[in-house]
């Protein structure tokens, strides 16, 4: 029998973005390769677990969750997390971001120094610029204040930055425009906390580390991936990687595949490119049907 492999996300590291395995495994991920894999026949996704620890009563858990955990695991995950907002002691320092996606999408945010940019790339932000480096507090509360003052969101859901990808500005200019504009009004504002030293504009762009590059862009995503089910394959080429996300070259076009919906099911090595899982169509896009299995 096939051995079967449980899936522990995506992460961007040095080298690029891998796949993580239960285990200790890694697959790196460059384009070009061919990532194909079955959903064990009859199985169950179960709760990944929190912490580092497994869900001591292996609840299912539904395919389309991207958190794949139980309601008490979830709530053990988010205890003690920034993200969450639920510790305000963490002496490490902390910088302000804000980051666009596409036309009309960009975010504010925060994240540890000591992680670089891994937060930007693991969000799929196709370019960021810092703000300003402080303590937790203070940078939580320049997010704050660049949120009501400036009305700017600090989420953006991954939908509607998928939809965008095939239809990114050709240049790095361009790509920057929207961030330099709302760089340069966040500066501008009053109330910055004292603690917090604001950082000149400087853009990081990330298409190249993705893939959707002019010359490297392959075709556009004509849908993405619902959810996993037993018994489903998903298998393609390689396009391109953004955030949490696979732009594989299926049989069905080129679709995307959320990794964080791989947690949680017992997945088998496969070949080809079938794409036999639900797909939602991006709007205007032709060639896939929702729900084939």
């Amino acid at each position: 029998m096939a051995q079967a492999w449980k899936c522990a996300g995506l992460r961007w590291v040095a080298g690029g973005p891998v796949l993580t395995w239960v285990g200790g495994r890694r697959s790196a991920l460059t384009r070009g390769k061919r990532v194909a894999f079955e959903v064990a026949s009859g199985g169950v996704r179960t709760c990944v677990g929190a912490r580092g620890h497994a869900c001591p009563a292996g609840v299912a858990v539904p395919g389309r969750s991207t958190g794949a955990r139980c309601e008490e695991c979830a709530r053990l995950d988010r205890a003690h997390s920034v993200a969450a907002d639920t510790i305000a002691d963490d002496p490490r320092p902390y910088r302000v971001y804000v980051a666009w996606f596409g036309p009309g999408l960009v975010k504010v945010g925060i994240t540890g120094v000591d992680r670089g940019s891994a937060r930007l790339l693991e969000q799929g932000a196709v370019c960021f610029s810092w703000l300003g480096t402080g303590p937790l507090m203070a940078a939580r509360r320049t997010e704050e204040l660049l949120r009501a003052a400036l009305c700017v969101p600090d989420r953006i859901p991954y939908a509607r930055k998928r939809a965008v990808r095939a239809a990114l500005p050709a240049t790095e200019e361009e790509r920057a425009a929207e961030i330099a504009e709302l760089h340069g009004r966040a500066t501008a504002l009053g109330g910055w906390p004292e603690s917090l030293t604001p950082e000149p504009f400087r853009g990081v762009d990330h298409v190249r580390a993705f893939g959707l590059a002019e010359g490297e862009r392959g075709p556009g995503a004509v849908g993405e991936v619902v959810e996993l089910v037993a018994g489903g394959a998903v298998g393609g080429e390689l396009v391109s990687v953004a955030g949490p996300d696979l732009h594989l070259a299926t049989e069905r076009g080129v679709v995307v595949l959320d990794t964080r919906l791989m947690t949680g099911w017992e997945l088998l090595a496969a070949e080809g490119d079938r794409c036999a899982v639900p797909v939602r169509e991006f709007k205007g896009a032709a060639g896939i049907q929702d729900g084939l299995f």
